[in-house]
């Protein structure tokens, strides 16, 4: 089968950063199924794991943790889905990824894709929506019935993959009053676009521009862009028992003391944590990416697809790194078919 891999960590500027090979057609175990790939999305952790280092791999490594495609067959334990369904799933870091014809995955962490997008559209979103659903329901511990409608949410990083499902379950599901971050006009742009009811630029001074608005603190902050640098603006506009979420690792130690006189709680939120260590709870995701479905489904969520790049091949895939590296990207990088 084609894939796209690399065994060198290389600039991306390289050619042979990432490579066009051909690999055996994996056969499914267990509760995996074989997938054929019908698209694939890029994601900020694709750049982080190819990043130049010295490592050289001995077998070539296959990224990619967004895709959508049809159940070619099924290990003799899965019992969630049958060879011709059409789905979509992120993935697990520890495996290869999905940057291949043919990919296995646990259908645990797999959802059935929504009927209403085409697979392009649908590879834009599992990654995404997991890390934004798990880090407003579940790590913030908002309700996803609406029942704290009218409390306040700072998105930072609005226009970026996660923001931009992060601002619609934020609006539309959760019935939040959503404050996002957007540095540009076609970002912002993007951000009101989706449902935001304010904006704010996180390059200039953030507390001052919500106190300009009128929401000198909000009841949650999501950092889905700079840590180090965000933090301690987060500290400073949230809410007294308030809760702040980071998907981004920081390079220094974040000051949580700034936390302590307001008893707000601080969490780190990272999709790939149920299928890394093989939680009970693993079919949580295959739940909330179902649920997802039905939502955009029923019009109330819509795709995060910025660009289709083309089709999957190693030249195109290193366009997709270059433009996530460059930071200017607006939703999701999309590439389809082989």
């Amino acid at each position: 089968m084609k894939a796209i891999a690399l065994t060198r960590y290389l600039p991306i500027s390289n050619p042979e950063s990432l490579i066009d090979i051909e690999l055996d057609k994996p056969v499914p175990t267990g509760r995996d199924l074989l997938v054929k790939i019908e698209a694939i999305a890029v994601n900020p952790v694709d750049t982080k794991v190819r990043a130049p280092k010295d490592t050289v791999e001995k077998t070539p490594r296959v990224l990619g943790w967004d895709a959508a495609g049809i159940v070619e067959a099924a290990g003799p334990d899965a019992t969630l889905f049958k060879p011709g369904d059409a789905v979509y799933y992120a993935g697990s870091i520890t495996r290869q990824g999905a940057n291949s014809e043919f990919h296995l995955v646990d259908e645990r962490i797999v959802g059935a894709k929504p009927k209403s997008l085409d697979f392009t559209c649908a590879a834009a979103l599992p990654l995404t929506t997991i890390t934004a659903w798990e880090a407003l329901f579940e790590r913030l511990g908002v309700s996803p019935e609406g029942a704290d409608e009218g409390k306040s949410v700072l998105i930072v990083g609005g226009a970026g993959g996660v923001g931009s499902i992060g601002i619609q379950l934020a609006k539309k599901v959760a019935k939040l009053r959503v404050i996002a971050s957007a540095s540009r006009p076609e970002s912002a742009k993007w951000a009101a676009d989706l449902g935001a009811d304010h904006i704010v630029n996180h390059f200039d001074d953030i507390p001052q521009q919500l106190k300009a608005i009128g929401h000198e603190q909000v009841d949650y902050v999501l950092i889905f862009n700079d840590s180090d640098k965000h933090f301690p603006a987060a500290a400073a506009v949230i809410k007294p028992q308030g809760h702040i979420c980071s998907i981004v690792e920081n390079s220094e130690p974040l000051d949580i003391g700034l936390l302590k006189a307001k008893s707000a709680a601080f969490h780190w939120e990272f999709m790939f944590t149920r299928s890394m260590f093989g939680t009970p709870d693993m079919i949580e995701q295959h739940k909330l990416l179902s649920e997802v479905a039905r939502l955009i489904d029923a019009g109330t969520l819509r795709t995060t697809l910025g660009r289709d790049l083309g089709r999957i091949e190693a030249a195109n895939l290193r366009e997709a790194h270059r433009l996530l590296e460059d930071g200017r990207a607006i939703g999701k990088l999309v590439l389809t078919g082989f």
